[in-house]
């Protein structure tokens, strides 16, 4: 693709020879002839100089590159566009392979492409163009939209609804039973039914071996935009607003109300029942055991707040040193005390 086609589509400013044929996206040190290649922290901004690219993305107001230029407000979301551009497209033809299992009166879109072995439980349905790759189940009753991926092993139980333009990676099962039990009065305990259901809203994206539960009454519901790394848990009735980011491994328990563009770390764990504020972040391997409000920044277990969490895990270090010094204190306290308790005779009129 000519640079300069390439800029239109980018809606960039073109600095340069536009005729230069770029034919991939590669990151400042790895690139080559013909690349593509992108300035979105400045701590690269030394490699930039030697890049062999022939091309780079770059801020308005970066200085100058040794090589053609697309100027632009926000380089990162514009590698993120180019990389699209250049990625190979490749989809299944639509059709179901004769190998796959869908119930006489499951409802299949126009255009939904079903793998191998895939299973497509009783009133199920599956929107235009979506494609689903083999070894996927599908349980009754379940509601699939237009334009999603669904990759392998997927399992999606009974009653949930998948919004449109969903991406669902390997392993990932939607509607699995909640961690419900009632306590008996000799000790054991009873399973509470897990009959209610899931429901995540269009232009969501589940990483690999996530799970998303259902509850026994209400719904579990991920609402629109959001993106969830791998192996992350979401417990039964939890609600996860618009455009949140969680990180891989996040958990997070029942009940709990996650307001929009909330950001969670990698390892963070999440109390159940608590009330997480539109914005607050959480960084990696946090554990809130309160509510936030909004805009909070905490880190740390328990979760505080994150500039006194950098100040405390500071005195942290230094805990085995402060720990010799208050005991050599004590010992010189004691010890003059007791040399101030020989020298003193007492009263004479006692």
């Amino acid at each position: 693709m000519k640079l300069r086609e390439l800029a239109e589509r980018l809606a960039c400013r073109l600095e340069g020879d536009g005729e230069v044929e770029i034919t991939r996206v590669a990151g400042i040190e790895d690139a080559r002839a013909g690349d593509l290649t992108f300035l979105a922290n400045s701590k690269y901004e030394s490699a930039l100089t030697a890049t062999r690219a022939s091309a780079v993305l770059l801020r308005d107001d970066a200085a100058a590159a040794p090589c053609a230029m697309l100027r632009t407000r926000d380089p990162y979301l514009a590698f993120a566009r180019a990389v699209g551009i250049f990625a190979p497209e490749w989809r299944p033809a639509a059709g179901v392979h004769p190998m796959a299992a869908v119930a006489p009166d499951a409802t299949l879109g126009e255009g939904v492409s079903i793998g191998a072995f895939v299973s497509v439980g009783a009133g199920a349905s599956v929107g235009d163009r979506t494609v689903v790759f083999p070894n996927v189940t599908i349980g009754p009753g379940t509601q699939i939209g237009t334009d999603c991926i669904i990759h392998s092993n997927v399992s999606l139980r009974e009653r949930v609804t998948i919004g449109s333009r969903v991406i669902l990676q390997n392993g990932v099962v939607i509607g699995g039973d909640g961690y419900g039990f009632a306590r008996r009065g000799d000790g054991t305990h009873e399973k509470i039914p897990q009959v209610a259901t899931v429901v995540i809203e269009d232009d969501v994206e589940l990483g690999a071996n996530t799970t998303v539960d259902r509850p026994a009454i209400g719904q579990t519901r991920i609402a629109s935009g959001t993106k969830i790394d791998n192996l992350v848990m979401i417990g039964h009735g939890v609600k996860v607003g618009r455009n949140v980011l969680m990180a891989a491994q996040v958990g997070i328990a029942g009940s709990t109300d996650v307001a929009d563009d909330v950001v969670f770390g990698g390892q963070v764990g999440v109390g159940g029942h608590l009330q997480i504020g539109r914005g607050a972040v959480a960084v990696g391997q946090s554990g809130v055991t309160n509510s936030l409000d909004p805009g909070a920044m905490v880190a740390g277990y328990p979760a505080i707040d994150n500039r006194e969490w950098r100040k405390a895990s500071v005195v942290f270090r230094r805990l085995p040193e402060l720990k010799k010094r208050i005991e050599a204190l004590e010992a010189r306290i004691a010890a003059l005390t007791a040399r101030a308790g020989a020298a003193d005779p007492g009263d004479p009129r006692e």
